[in-house]
């Protein structure tokens, strides 16, 4: 029991490590990551003013918007079919709503000034630049591929953990409870990388802007 204890107080200690500063809200007794957050609801602002503006007035002749949101839509039900097969309509919610958020997520680091808005610690980035929603994100879709392969073949799903033979049993379960380890830290590591680039390109700009100005005022010392 000594053991367990112990271990269980290691991944208590290892789960408050912490990379750089964050700001937290404190509600009902719990630490919350506003961070996430904030940067979350403005995505899924965007989301649903856009979902508005696509059926608010629809046309029999469409407008540009219209068929904008139509394309994307046929677009996201093209994928659904593709990746799941006939059966995907009861899909294509889902897919879709994991696909607009984290595109939209992923850009808005790319195109929203997020660093301009000071924070009294830690700053504001897209919402995939943060662990804890691609770790949520991946959570999400686990669940749903369980509930999908449960669904449509019962307690018989479980048998593939044991093709094309029994020897591979832990080998089968070990991939698919580590997939969202690694579909989180994927999406983490991409968005991170991306934002930290753009931020030293930015970085940049004061020493690499001069330098046409610089080439300006020493061809006209030459020609005079």
């Amino acid at each position: 029991m000594n053991g367990i204890s112990n271990a269980l107080n290691g991944l208590y200690d290892i789960s408050g490590v912490e990379v750089g500063q964050h700001f937290y809200w404190q509600i009902a007794g719990f630490q919350v990551h506003a961070q996430v957050l904030i940067t979350s609801w403005v995505v899924i602002a965007i989301l649903l003013g856009s979902a508005v503006i696509a059926v608010r007035n629809p046309q029999t002749i469409p407008t540009a918007g219209q068929n904008f949101f139509e394309y994307v839509l046929e677009f996201i039900r093209d994928v659904s079919k593709t990746q799941i097969g006939e059966g995907y309509g009861p899909w294509v919610p889902f897919i879709g709503t994991m696909f607009l958020f984290i595109f939209v997520s992923n850009w808005s680091g790319a195109l929203l000034p997020w660093k301009i808005i000071q924070l009294p610690h830690g700053e504001l980035a897209a919402p995939t630049n943060d662990i804890n929603t691609t770790v949520a994100l991946a959570l999400l879709t686990s669940v749903a591929y369980f509930y999908a392969g449960l669904s449509k073949k019962g307690l018989g799903y479980f048998s593939k953990y044991i093709q094309p033979t029994p020897i591979l049993l832990p080998i089968n379960i070990l991939k698919d409870f580590t997939k969202p380890l690694s579909l989180s830290f994927r999406l983490f590591g991409n968005i991170l990388a991306d934002e930290l680039v753009v931020v030293v390109l930015v970085s940049l700009v004061p020493s690499v802007v001069p330098i046409p100005a610089y080439s300006n005022d020493i061809s006209c010392s030459i020609v005079k």
